[in-house]
């Protein structure tokens, strides 16, 4: 990979953030480490400048300044992402919004929620709990991750059975473009049906067409109770047919269905000490009930399990209602991914695929990989046909890489999936988008991005391959 015909920082550069920013321009090298290699600590930037700004006539005037320069850009938020998406390639001005933190209204009756994009996904949650409502995405990261970064990526997580994708929740956003113009769109609206939906043009495009500096979001009302079952299955057509059953028993009040294979569950009890109340089995699967009514649910799920285990679709399983201990059973899925860690190196994908074609990919990759790889293990959410997939080897391997890539893409493309379901494209995955979307659609995002950013400069290396771009 070249770097780009951009202008390289100079003094002067400096200089002018740390007059507009006064004591929020990071340029020691010890402090720039965090913001210029990734949470995987797989991909490593070499940016030589992090400006923090707290409002979006800063972010403004910064990438005004940029792009007038042609100074190429990084906007990042908690920098969770799991793509390369998030950290500079090369020597990108770093724009971080860690404090633009600050809520800007709540309507208590609609639920609409208006703030910065900093917020911590989830402090927005603590807020909103005060009030009776809660947000519609709820991810592993949410202790770090930013609402702008959700959005930009579109995260997905284990509200979207219920709630449904971001792109339905978020009502409006601010964006500062690459030229340094602000696109006020934060409108409050549920319906507004003038125009274009510019606001779908941000959601899921990875910082690349501008800066999300606010977001105004729907934000449906918090369960009054919460129930959860964790059922051991034989096989994963077992985990289909609960599915199928619960949607058929539960209705309205389903609000999660995950799945965790038995090299999962070994996962988390050997590298976390984790303990699971059901004994060994080869899949296990996570149903979660949210509704209004305690007694009216519980009863709902208990029909759910004695019904999945009279038919023989679940072989054991166990329901909880004390929030503790629905905390615990969720630790057991929630956590892999920092289980994972521990093995050494971690090669990750998130991918859609039908449900029929869903669990064969992970058996098709065990059989490729054999002894070039420590473990094979597969979570997800099967209630929107989101795979993770996840191998793992004592250190990086390029044999085992060069055995999973491009086999893992092709696989995924010959059933008609996606190659990324919630986590983006970013650097390491925008070769391959042409396994998920045809040329013309591909061509036509590649007119939107020059159209937008004509220069360039907005997350440059990002999303679409530079192939198209030239």
């Amino acid at each position: 990979m070249k770097r780009g015909s951009f202008a390289v920082l100079s003094n002067e550069d400096i200089a002018f953030f740390k007059k507009l920013l006064p004591g929020r321009v990071i340029t020691d090298e010890s402090e720039l480490l965090p913001y210029n290699t990734d949470w995987l600590k797989t991909v490593r930037g070499a940016s030589k400048v992090v400006l923090r700004p707290k409002t979006t006539q800063e972010v403004s005037d910064i990438v005004k300044y940029c792009y007038d320069h042609n100074l190429a850009v990084c906007p990042q938020g908690g920098n969770t992402g799991l793509v390369g998406g998030s950290v500079p390639v090369f020597d990108e001005v770093v724009i971080t919004t860690q404090l633009m933190n600050q809520i800007i209204s709540l309507d208590q009756v609609s639920g609409i929620l208006v703030c910065q994009s900093g917020c911590i996904l989830e402090a927005l949650d603590h807020y909103l709990s005060n009030y009776e409502l809660t947000m519609p995405l709820d991810l592993g990261a949410k202790g770090s991750c930013q609402i702008g970064g959700n959005v930009s990526t579109n995260a997905g997580g284990i509200r979207l059975l219920r709630y449904g994708s971001l792109h339905g929740n978020v009502l409006g956003l601010e964006v500062v473009l690459p030229n340094g113009e602000i696109v006020d769109c934060l409108t409050t609206l549920r319906k507004d049906n003038t125009g274009y939906d510019l606001k779908q043009l941000f959601i899921g495009a990875e910082g690349t067409l501008g800066i999300i500096t606010a977001v105004s979001i729907l934000c449906p009302p918090q369960p009054k109770s919460v129930s959860v079952a964790l059922l051991g299955c034989e096989t994963f057509d077992s985990i289909l047919q609960v599915f199928k059953s619960s949607k058929l028993y539960l209705g309205e009040i389903l609000s999660a269905f995950e799945f965790m294979d038995s090299q999962s569950m070994i996962l988390v009890k050997e590298n976390l000490k984790l303990n699971s109340p059901l004994v060994d089995y080869p899949f296990y699967a996570l149903v979660e009930c949210s509704g209004s009514n305690a007694h009216h649910d519980e009863e709902k799920l208990m029909s759910l399990l004695h019904a999945v285990l009279d038919k023989g679709e679940a072989l054991d399983g166990c329901i909880v209602t004390d929030s503790a201990k629905i905390k615990n059973i969720w630790s057991l899925r929630e956590r892999c991914a920092e289980a994972l860690m521990y093995d050494g190196y971690c090669y990750k994908y998130d991918v859609s695929l039908p449900l029929s074609a869903f669990y064969q990919l992970v058996l098709d990759m065990r059989d490729r990989l054999g002894a070039n790889a420590t473990r094979v293990v597969a979570y997800g959410h099967v209630g929107d046909g989101n795979l993770h997939l996840n191998i793992t080897s004592r250190q990086y391997s390029k044999t085992t890489f060069d055995l999973i890539e491009p086999f893992v893409f092709e696989w995924v493309a010959k059933y008609r999936g996606s190659i990324s379901a919630e986590h983006g494209l970013g650097l390491k995955k925008r070769e391959y988008i042409h396994h998920s979307k045809t040329p013309s659609a591909v061509a036509l995002m590649a007119a939107v991005k020059k159209t937008i950013d004509p220069k360039g400069i907005m997350n440059p290396y990002k999303v679409l391959p530079e192939s198209i771009l030239r």
